[in-house]
């Protein structure tokens, strides 16, 4: 049995077992069920990058030091640097393992709801088809249509998520660049301690940053959140049920994994 077949199996036992609650819409939320069970299967994943995260900024101090030693030598500062995070078990990337993880099973849904062959094209969500795409809600009724409402509430959930997510993930930067800016601050305290009165000297080191292309997929990366609006527009609507569950999930659990320890010794 190839993987649709053993995933369209999979999608039909569990229709069947939630029809006596959701009936034509059951297997609408079945694709739901079905991606929180993914989502929770790449949950470990997702708490070893954010352990690794963490790891990251207690090293800042470190990083920002190394870049002071070998700033003149951009090939040493490199490899200074890759060794650093590897003696910290810590990755610049490890954040994307569950994002790269997900493409397949997304790919897959999406072959699997735009088969022209497949039963499960036949099931619907409050009346649209699932295999049925935003352009052929808006021929058949337009956007206040039966079946343009239906969309309407997807892109609904999936701009909340969007939103949220950008408005988060700017937040985090700005939090980032602030220890960033402490940590340089900390050492040029301790540098011009060190010198005691003496004139020149070398210069503070730069706020730590992530090596390479990171820092700047991190800088763009909240934008990122609104394009799932466009995929969903143009994928059918089956696929985009899988994003903007996906996506909700996503804005959940990194509120969850990234939300600020307490503070120490503090009390109830």
């Amino acid at each position: 049995m190839s993987v649709f077949g053993a995933l369209s199996a999979l999608l039909s036992t569990l229709a069947d077992t939630l029809d006596p609650l959701f009936g034509a819409s059951a297997t609408a939320v079945a694709i739901i069920v079905f991606t929180l069970c993914v989502r929770l299967a790449l949950h470990p994943l997702a708490r070893a990058a954010a352990r690794g995260d963490r790891v990251r900024r207690d090293l800042a101090p470190q990083v920002a030091e190394v870049q002071r030693k070998h700033r003149g030598d951009p090939e040493r500062l490199r490899r200074a640097l890759t060794e650093t995070y590897a003696d910290a078990g810590a990755s610049p990337l490890a954040g994307c393992g569950p994002m790269v993880l997900q493409i397949p099973v997304f790919m897959v849904m999406y072959r699997l709801f735009t088969g022209h062959d497949h039963d499960l094209l036949t099931h619907t969500l409050l009346g649209a088809p699932l295999g049925g795409r935003w352009s052929d809600a808006l021929a058949d009724g337009g956007v206040f249509g039966a079946h343009g409402r239906v969309y309407a509430g997807l892109f609904a959930v999936i701009a909340a998520v969007a939103a949220y997510t950008f408005w988060r993930g700017r937040r985090m930067l700005a939090e980032r660049k602030a220890e960033a800016a402490a940590v340089q601050k900390a050492a040029q305290a301790g540098q011009a301690a060190g010198r005691k009165g003496k004139k020149g000297g070398k210069p503070a080191p730069e706020p730590a940053q992530l090596p390479g292309p990171a820092a700047g997929l991190t800088r763009w990366l909240p934008l990122l959140s609104f394009g799932t609006l466009v995929t969903a527009a143009i994928v059918p609507l089956a696929a985009g049920l899988y994003l903007a569950t996906t996506t909700a999930w996503t804005a959940a659990e990194r509120t969850l994994l990234y939300r600020p320890a307490p503070p120490t010794g503090s009390t109830g």
